[in-house]
């Protein structure tokens, strides 16, 4: 008769401590990769917005002053899973509001802006926010 083997306490710790901490490493880098991934989905949605207000300023020299004189809809219809609204205002400046389905700690009404800069033959965009944290803004909206 052969003697059976299995594994000992100790080692069954161990594996469950290598476990652990790996848990410990891995869930918080998965939580800002999707915070980041949702904060992107608000930037495609303003990029119907940021030609349109590219090309208001070319043909009429100034900035539109609202969605309706960019000709887009409403800042409501222009919304997305974690996206609630893209706003064009006065001055090239576009903002983008979270909510929906978006993180409720790090997102749910918080905005992103993106301004443009009239560089006479080509507009220049900047991405900022005030209230998201710098790592959780894609590398274009990073300081």
């Amino acid at each position: 008769m052969k003697k059976q083997q299995g594994f000992t306490l100790i080692e069954l710790i161990i594996v469950v401590a290598i476990i652990g901490i790996m848990a410990a490493i891995v869930i918080p880098a998965y939580q800002d990769y999707t915070i980041r991934a949702q904060v992107a989905e608000g930037l495609t949605l303003s990029g119907a917005a940021k030609a349109a207000t590219a090309e208001f300023r070319m043909d009429s020299g100034s900035w539109p002053t609202d969605n309706v004189t960019a000709g887009l809809s409403l800042s409501t219809s222009i919304a997305g899973k974690y996206t609630t609204g893209v706003t064009v205002s006065n001055g090239g400046l576009i903002t983008i509001t979270y909510g929906g389905d978006a993180n409720a700690t790090y997102l749910s009404g918080n905005t992103v802006t993106m301004q443009a800069t009239d560089n006479q033959s080509s507009i220049s965009w900047v991405c900022a926010s005030a209230s998201i944290a710098s790592k959780h803004l894609p590398a274009i909206c990073r300081p």
